[in-house]
């Protein structure tokens, strides 16, 4: 009986082991293949994302696009690792757009997004994950530093599909609405108590200066975007307009 329960608590140390070495791994060690190479590559895979996520098969597990046209800020943020053994941990890169006084979307500005939560949990998983600001104030104050999704800002799943406006939360009391598309065995994280932070240095690399801040490119808009971003603000725009 002993070398039995030995032999689970061996097996059960092994598996904790190797699921903390593959979420280290993933998260900080040598680059994964499905990562973004290029500040351009990432937009691309943003696109992507956010595709799968409004062009669900199913109507009623789509994104509402009245929800998109009411929001404030997005962010897009694909292969997001999330993994854990009793504490887990999550890390992934982005972009950032804010919805102007014109109704016009921003140029995007690169973000991180990294955190950690405690509990009986297990796992390792990719996800995708699209967030939907209703407060410009909640973008403005992630372009000023860390924001911690939750604390700084309420965040909660968002409604889904065309009966959504009907039946869930019309006066939008949550300032930040999630969507994902995930991949891989997990249970029990979220993403409340991630931070959200600005990554300048893919910022200067994909508009080609030395010094460019987030409000310059999210507020002033003084700055000349490649054009693969044409891409994603036509996406933005063919799917509101949609019937």
């Amino acid at each position: 009986m002993n070398r039995q329960k030995n032999r689970i608590v061996s097996f059960s140390a092994m598996l904790g082991t190797g699921l903390l070495a593959g979420m280290f791994l993933l998260m900080f060690g040598p680059r994964p293949v499905f990562a973004q190479d290029t500040e351009t590559e990432r937009v691309e895979v943003s696109i992507q994302a956010l595709r799968d996520i409004i062009e669900l098969p199913k109507p009623e597990e789509r994104m509402p696009k009245w929800l998109l046209g009411k929001a404030e800020g997005l962010a897009i943020i694909p292969g997001v690792i999330k993994a854990a053994y009793g504490i887990g941990g999550e890390y992934g890169k982005g972009i950032l757009m804010l919805r102007g006084d014109d109704g016009r979307w921003s140029d995007p500005c690169f973000i991180r997004i990294a955190g950690g939560s405690v509990g009986w949990q297990i796992g390792i998983q990719r996800a995708d994950i699209v967030l939907v600001f209703k407060s410009r104030r909640s973008v403005e104050n992630i372009t000023q530093g860390k924001f911690t999704l939750g604390a700084d800002a309420s965040v909660t799943a968002g409604p889904m599909g065309r009966s959504a406006e009907a039946s869930t939360d019309l006066e939008l009391k949550a300032e930040i609405y999630s969507y994902s598309k995930s991949k891989g065995l997990f249970a029990g994280i979220s993403i409340r108590g991630a931070s959200l932070t600005i990554d300048e240095e893919a910022n200067r690399a994909f508009y080609g200066r030395e010094a460019v801040s987030a409000r310059e490119i999210l507020i002033r808009r003084d700055v000349k975007a490649p054009v693969v971003v044409r891409k994603l603000k036509d996406l933005l725009a063919d799917y509101v307009r949609r019937p």
